[in-house]
């Protein structure tokens, strides 16, 4: 029986009891909320938060990988979940005597930050909770701080009132984003999961590449971007497809700690990849009051620039250490995996369709989870039935269902899935595809956990920060640093942005930096959405970041490789990605930010050729193995190609056109040589 860190079964089916209940219950809840919207936001995010940390004292254990001591599992879930009642039963009286606490209140506010800071340490380590406890405090005792930082002192109740009521911090954006968009994201996630998509597009991506040069490493680039379609979580992403990848790499001659760096700097990528992407692109776009879909466009290109850099680095790397792939008899067919199991694509497309035509998050979220669960549902009925014309009639029917999803009404399409459920209860193999239907509730409810727990605790920052005002005076910092020197600028922030990774996830990665750094690069000129996306995209590669990588250390003990060792390998895999968001900042063309499509077609053909001969910088490989002067000037032409001032663009074209046909020129003589 597999387990994850925390001494958890995989298989929700061998899970206790109550916490399967459990978490079928707040699954339920978020579905109905989404529906119907029965409650107002503030008790939907009390109640959110009550479930978030129910489940964790319920699953993760005080230390170790035990299963928690029940009767104190109980007792704080119980305190967690009195907390949201608090919420619900007063919301008249708290919004009436707002910022004029009780006694109880105060109780009530208190309980749910130590509630709050436990379940976080438990779920992501002591690193989180000590840089939002070093906020914490400097809310309370700021005030005694010398110079700038000082601000003008506030009271406990104040603290209290601040943080766990209202909207500004525990309870703030963040949460309110967990909530909503990102729950049924990660529903409709799981449910494709359980229903065989990670084995379509694992099957798709060995057809295609599995029997070139480098094939299992090229499958895991693929397969991990195919699947951050539908995850957008570069942590599940490994431990889902890495399973399969890594040791297929490493039979093929990879090396334990090369094939984990693949995985894991593939898996990171699925947070930038549209249509889901990851959690903090739902956050930026509530933050910065933009259309969702404006994120995902300006995603769109870097995402692609990303993967391709890292299947260029594997592909140089199978080059130069001569890695076969799998012999082509052995490869599945592309084909026949899209013909077994293409309806499976529907709920993704209709969902894409849904969010690229200006509809909400909320509402894609919600009409591609109720037809994937139709499509599950249907599939498990109509692919028992022989006759073809009934097959084709039931698709067609499903097509104009599909259609028809925006006047028929939420409570029409909850009573297909009802007639469906209880069809399949009747037939054979169906109530296989409920149970189906039923983990993926539970499981997509614990997979909620670690994203929800982040974004309520940094709630914390967001509470201190607009209460005292700090963030202006961080941004006054960089301000000056780079009034005269921009680039100085974006060093900073990136450094900011690895240094908080090595402890940190993504989530509360960008909330911090975003929230100091993001208003001084904007002071500086570059816009709103292309700074969010400078910070969102080195939160990222934090994770790859030695000496802490999580995603690094998620791959180790599939790969069997210590993850230091794998981060750099990541390190030096994702070396070629590092240039594009600089590119992106000195040119938002790249980004899709302006009005010229030939400025953006310039800016795509020019970070191709920089990702390229960093690629070839950091391998020295391209046609044979390169000499130093020639990694060095690669590095030369690919940096002149970056910084943008005047003639460098020329002379990083012309250095590297000339690097490139020398060395084929090079590489032929050689060939000609030995023949």
């Amino acid at each position: 029986m597999s387990e994850d860190q925390h001494g958890i079964p995989a298989n929700p089916r061998d899970w206790p009891k109550t916490l399967f209940y459990v978490a079928l219950a707040f699954s339920v809840f978020q579905i109905v909320t989404a529906a119907f919207s029965p409650v107002s936001s503030q008790v939907l995010r009390a109640v959110h938060v009550g479930f978030l940390l129910w489940v964790v004292f319920l699953s993760y254990p005080a230390y170790g990988r035990s299963r928690p001591w029940q009767p104190l599992a109980w007792l704080l879930s119980l305190a967690a979940i009195s907390t949201a009642i608090y919420q619900w039963v007063f919301e008249a009286d708290l919004i009436q005597r707002s910022g004029d606490l009780t006694p109880s209140d105060i109780v009530v506010g208190l309980v749910l930050i130590i509630l709050v800071f436990e379940a976080a340490r438990r779920v992501m380590g002591i690193a989180l909770p000590i840089i939002c406890g070093l906020f914490l405090a400097y809310g309370l005792l700021g005030e005694f701080l010398p110079g700038e930082l000082a601000h003008r002192g506030y009271g406990f109740d104040q603290i209290i009132n601040q943080l766990s009521f209202g909207t500004e911090g525990l309870y703030g954006t963040p949460t309110y984003v967990s909530a909503t968009y990102i729950f049924l994201f990660i529903l409709f996630g799981s449910f494709l999961e359980q229903a065989g998509m990670i084995k379509l597009f694992t099957d798709f991506a060995m057809g295609i590449f599995g029997h070139k040069l480098g094939g299992p490493a090229k499958v895991a680039v693929v397969s991990s971007a195919l699947m951050g379609t539908i995850t957008g979580s570069g942590i599940a992403n490994v431990v889902t497809t890495g399973q399969f990848t890594i040791p297929l790499m490493k039979r093929f001659g990879y090396r334990a700690a090369f094939a984990g760096g693949v995985e894991a700097t593939s898996s990171m990528g699925s947070q930038i990849m549209p249509p889901v992407m990851g959690a903090v692109a739902f956050i930026m776009a509530e933050t910065i009051n933009v259309p969702y879909v404006e994120v995902a466009k300006a995603a769109l290109i870097p995402a692609m620039l990303y993967f391709g850099s890292v299947f260029w680095m594997v592909h140089l790397e199978a080059k130069r250490s001569n890695l076969k792939g799998l012999p082509k008899d052995q490869c599945p067919s592309a084909l026949g995996a899209i013909k077994e199991n293409w309806y499976l694509l529907i709920p993704l497309l209709v969902l894409v369709y849904l969010l690229f035509s200006g509809r909400t998050p909320l509402f894609s979220g919600m009409v591609g989870l109720a037809l994937t669960a139709i499509v599950i549902l249907g599939s498990a009925i109509i692919l028992r039935v022989s006759s073809f014309a009934l097959r084709c009639a039931f698709w067609v029917a499903l097509g104009v269902l599909c259609v028809g999803f925006f006047q028929l009404g939420i409570g029409v399409i909850f009573a297909v899935i009802a007639a469906l459920v209880l069809v399949c209860w009747f037939i054979k193999g169906g109530r296989e595809t409920l149970e189906i239907c039923l983990f993926a509730l539970v499981d997509g409810a614990r997979h909620a956990v670690p994203v929800g727990i982040a974004c309520v605790l940094v709630g914390t920052i967001i509470g201190v920060v607009s209460l005292t005002g700090v963030a202006s005076t961080f941004a006054g910092y960089i301000l000056a640093i780079g009034r005269d020197n921009l680039l100085l600028s974006l060093i900073l922030t990136m450094i900011t942005c690895l240094v908080l990774g090595m402890g940190i996830p993504t989530i509360p990665n960008y909330i911090i930096t975003s929230s100091i750094a993001a208003p001084a690069l904007l002071e500086l000129g570059v816009p709103l959405i292309v700074s969010h996306m400078f910070v969102f995209y080195f939160g990222i590669l934090a994770d790859l970041t030695p000496p802490v990588a999580l995603a690094c250390f998620a791959a180790a003990p599939i790969a069997r490789e210590s993850g230091f060792k794998i981060s750099l390998w990541a390190v030096r895999i994702a070396l070629a990605g590092f240039v594009i968001p600089f590119m992106a900042v000195y040119n938002p063309a790249l980004m899709m930010q302006g009005d010229s499509l030939w400025m953006t077609a310039y800016m795509l053909i020019k970070t191709v050729l920089a990702v390229g001969l960093w690629g070839m910088a950091s391998t020295g490989f391209l046609q044979q193995k390169m000499p130093m002067w020639e990694r060095l000037a690669s590095f030369a032409a690919g940096a002149l190609l970056v910084v943008a001032l005047p003639l460098t663009d020329e002379i990083g074209f012309a250095l590297g056109a000339l690097i490139i046909a020398q060395h084929l020129w090079r590489s032929r003589h050689t060939r000609l040589a030995q023949a």
